[in-house]
């Protein structure tokens, strides 16, 4: 029996990373959570403690401080291409790299004061290789949704186990997890961003859902027909299941007004909407959100 060394890869995890621009009295800031890592020829590290194709995971992180100051942060993709390229072109030893960014944005309150906003975090995954192929994917985490009504749930397989009863008046609350592979030339990721959230959150308040999956279904075709683009698109639904309230022992009716708000356990809806001639997925779709 032979044992080798398998895919691995290293790098500087959640670097908090602040960017002020100063216009005079009025600033501006960005601020990200970013994430290096780093694969190629790094077998003698494994195998033999030989460090010499190992660029520190310290250096990586300073990198992405260096790179702030002199380039600046615009778009999150803009940034995460220019480190991974960075890494892939001058480390000979670095055959790929990739890049994730979190954006936390804020809400301007003065020329130089700011309040965290407290929606969703945009998102994005850079790949690079050394062959020069690139692969960007963006999206935004903790959307948190709701519908009150216009939501119902039956129809669905009973078994000896079954208990939950069906119905036709439910609230339906999620925390929406997206993620959008581009296609072709390289889009104004601002404009695409802003286009794709707003599909997203028009198909959730315009579908009458009769499940969970039928809503996700709804929001990725909404934002495929309006972003030509984009090919594909990736969602991560949890159920946040709403239980109403049994107020009868108080004499009280309770017609759907009031709730338990159950944090766990959740279902966990996931699924893909792409085009029927979406490009190949490539090295980074698979990897992007591989450990």
């Amino acid at each position: 029996m032979s044992i080798r060394l398998g895919p691995n890869r290293y790098g500087k995890a959640e670097t908090r990373l602040v960017r002020v621009v100063k216009d005079g009295p009025v600033h501006h800031v960005k601020d990200l959570n970013v994430s290096t890592s780093l694969s190629g020829d790094m077998e003698a590290v494994h195998l033999t403690g030989d460090n010499a194709a190992v660029l520190p995971t310290d250096t990586q992180k300073n990198t992405a401080y260096a790179l702030a100051k002199k380039h600046g942060v615009g778009q999150i993709e803009e940034f995460a291409l220019l480190l991974a390229r960075h890494f892939v072109d001058t480390q000979p030893t670095v055959h790929h790299a990739r890049v994730e960014i979190d954006e936390y944005a804020w809400t301007r309150r003065g020329p130089h004061s700011f309040v965290r906003d407290g929606g969703e975090v945009r998102t994005c995954v850079v790949h690079c290789d050394r062959d020069g192929r690139s692969t960007v994917v963006s999206g935004l985490k903790d959307l948190v949704l709701m519908n009150t009504t216009g939501s119902e749930f039956h129809g669905y397989i009973v078994d000896e186990y079954t208990t939950l009863p069906p119905t036709t008046d439910r609230v339906l609350a999620t925390a929406v997890a997206a993620r959008w592979r581009h296609a072709g030339d390289t889009p104004a990721y601002g404009k695409s961003y802003e286009q794709v959230r707003q599909c997203l959150l028009d198909a959730f308040a315009d579908t009458h859902s009769l499940s969970l999956q039928q809503t996700l279904y709804a929001m990725g075709e909404r934002a495929l027909n309006t972003c030509p683009e984009i090919c594909e698109i990736r969602l991560a639904m949890p159920n946040r299941h709403h239980f109403a309230v049994d107020l009868s022992p108080f004499g009280l009716d309770n017609d759907n007004e009031v709730f338990h708000a159950a944090d766990r356990p959740y279902g966990l809806i996931e699924g893909s909407v792409l085009r029927d001639d979406a490009p190949g997925a490539g090295f980074a779709w698979e990897q992007e959100t591989s450990s």
